[in-house]
């Protein structure tokens, strides 16, 4: 992406909510992924990140993740039957999208992707090819501007099962916004047979340098970024049963070929409603 904004062509109040002069998390994700929608504040956040931690451990945590995402919905969409997808949090288009993945295994797939920057959507309108993909800008910290909105519930019925995504969102979702109140939100409006996918970066085994890298890496984003423990993570799946293999690094979930990217930074797993 060149340093100038992008037009926005849904009018002032949209393109003034773009946050152009900070890093955001979805811009350094996709800088880290080798993608091209960033801006130089990104990549100068990124280079802080890379000079702490090291340029391949924080690439290959974005890929790790972005490999876990891939798997995870199509396990979701080919072995559970799952047709209806809510990808909160999803961040900028990248290759290998949800809802290609999920209609690799069925056409009819639904997906909605929820994400509070108005720039992922003018972005993602390109990639939407039908009407079973919608883009709708809401902020997951406040779930019932989510759950009640129009365009998603023309297209989701959560009278059928659906798979809610949180990967790679609750590491930027302070304690004060209570990430479990947001999943159980969600978890509320699901029908039995639903299941969510959360991954979320992991303090367990960090050195203090490492963590201090991560948080300083952030500092000045729009939004903070908050490590949490193995047994706070796992806190996020009440109310579900975890699916084999349980809450493991994500390179462990269930492994393909995909030749995924093995780092102790991340946790990620599947949980289903009963």
């Amino acid at each position: 992406m060149e340093d100038e904004p992008r037009r926005d062509d849904r009018g002032p109040a949209a393109r003034a909510r773009v946050p152009l002069g900070r890093p955001t998390a979805a811009r350094m994700y996709d800088e880290a992924l080798g993608g091209k929608d960033h801006y130089a504040v990104d990549r100068e956040a990124n280079a802080r990140l890379y000079a702490a931690i090291g340029e391949r451990r924080v690439r290959d945590t974005a890929m790790e993740n972005r490999r876990f995402l891939g798997r995870a919905v199509e396990y979701l969409a080919r072995e559970c039957g799952v047709r209806q997808f809510l990808d909160v949090g999803s961040g900028l288009p990248t290759v290998r999208n949800t809802h290609q993945i999920a209609k690799e295994a069925d056409p009819s797939a639904r997906v909605v992707y929820v994400d509070i920057d108005p720039i992922v959507a003018v972005h993602g309108r390109a990639l939407l090819a039908n009407d079973d993909t919608r883009i709708v800008t809401a902020d997951m910290r406040e779930p019932e501007t989510v759950l009640d909105d129009p365009e998603l519930n023309e297209l989701l019925d959560f009278d059928e099962p659906v798979a809610v995504l949180f990967v790679a969102v609750f590491h930027f979702t302070t304690d004060e916004d209570d990430p479990g109140r947001i999943v159980r939100a969600f978890r509320e409006r699901q029908a039995p047979g639903s299941y969510v996918s959360i991954s979320h970066l992991c303090a367990d085994g960090m050195s203090e340098p490492e963590r201090q890298g991560w948080y300083d890496g952030f500092d000045g984003a729009t939004v903070p970024l908050v490590l949490r423990s193995e047994p706070e993570v796992a806190k996020l799946f009440d109310g579900y049963e975890l699916v084999e293999p349980g809450l493991v690094p994500p390179w462990q979930w269930r492994p393909t070929d995909d030749l995924s990217p093995r780092t102790r930074s991340l946790l990620g797993g599947v949980g289903r409603l009963t």
